[in-house]
């Protein structure tokens, strides 16, 4: 009889976001710039000659440790996991083979694992069952955000710090706009401007916010929360918002969160104070932004994970838009000091 994971909580990563193979991507990249028809042949050596060779943590393993250590508290009569980590890496099964070594080395208990030679792997994430999926390939991550499969981010660099987060928790935080909630209220803000942000907020408190592209997987973290013993308030799943909005747009959030029947530990109305000051004390497993201007401060601090906008996006072109201008603006004020 085929395993069911409809309730389990199903996160799809790439190898490179669980371990640290920035090496060998290197030597990929640096020779498919050279010479691209031996630069496959060179990659399959290196990841061949090293593969008993220990691997660092990718900026992802913090979180996969800790939720994996969720499935400790899972009821002998539940037949379902609480969480599942697949690996699906575009690495061919060869080439895979060290990033398998490495997790029996560890002892982490993941058993399922998909190796596409170089094919676009996305594709299998339904079939998967994958509710969020973690990769640094940037063409993956926006397939999967495009395709509205799953929630899906482009993990950045481990951060700088080197504190070992709690692994009996798992803390998750989320940005509001464009990642929990849609772009809808973040495009009136960037093109009418913040009052008009705040006035059309207000005005709209009891109407909830339309879902954003990490809805369902905050509803399914909930969903996690209620799996677990205890009350929800004490549960080892935390979750957190950090956003930029504050008073009077804060209380739509809390409101469209009661409407999805979510229940969120802690939210932090910032009103535009620096993001990753905060992150530092919640220390989260893994946040989650659209934005880099809040995520190359955070992280140096955290986890941290970009959530792309849709390829449609009106928001992606307005944002573009404006970052196309303040380069024009930088480049004629360059020119004109010269």
């Amino acid at each position: 009889m085929p395993i069911d994971l409809t309730e389990t909580l199903v996160i799809g990563i790439s190898a490179t976001a669980l371990f640290d193979l920035s090496e060998a991507d290197k030597i990929f990249k640096q020779k498919n710039e050279t010479d691209p028809d031996t630069a496959i042949d060179e990659y399959r050596t290196y990841m061949l000659e090293h593969e008993n060779e220990p691997l660092e943590d990718g900026t992802a393993m913090p979180l996969v440790r800790s939720l994996l250590n969720l499935n400790s508290h899972k009821n002998p009569k539940d037949n379902a996991p609480i969480v599942e980590v697949v690996v699906i890496s575009r690495n061919s099964p060869e080439t895979g083979f060290r990033v398998l070594n490495e997790i029996r080395r560890r002892k982490l208990p993941i058993t399922r694992s998909a190796f596409t030679a170089g094919e676009e792997s996305s594709i299998y994430l339904d079939a998967f069952y994958v509710d969020l999926f973690l990769t640094t390939n940037e063409q993956d991550a926006q397939e999967v955000i495009d395709s509205q499969v799953c929630a899906s981010a482009l993990v950045k660099k481990p951060p700088k710090s080197s504190d070992r987060l709690n692994e009996d928790q798992v803390r998750f935080a989320f940005d509001a706009d464009a990642v929990l909630f849609s772009e809808d209220s973040e495009i009136i803000n960037q093109t009418d401007g913040l009052e008009e942000f705040w006035r059309s907020e207000n005005e709209n408190q009891d109407i909830p916010l339309q879902e954003g592209p990490y809805a369902n997987l905050l509803k399914k973290l909930s969903k996690v929360q209620e799996r677990l013993p205890g009350r929800i308030e004490y549960s080892p799943v935390k979750l957190a918002i950090m956003t930029a909005r504050n008073s009077p747009a804060e209380m739509r959030v809390i409101k469209t969160l009661r409407s999805w029947n979510v229940y969120i530990d802690q939210a932090f109305f910032l009103g535009g104070l620096e993001k990753s000051r905060f992150l530092k004390a919640f220390k989260p497993h893994i946040f989650f932004d659209d934005q880099d201007s809040h995520l190359d401060p955070a992280s140096g601090e955290v986890p941290s994970a970009k959530v792309l906008y849709p390829s449609n996006s009106l928001l992606n072109k307005i944002m573009q838009d404006k970052a196309c201008k303040t380069e024009s603006t930088k480049i004629k004020n360059q020119n004109f000091n010269q």
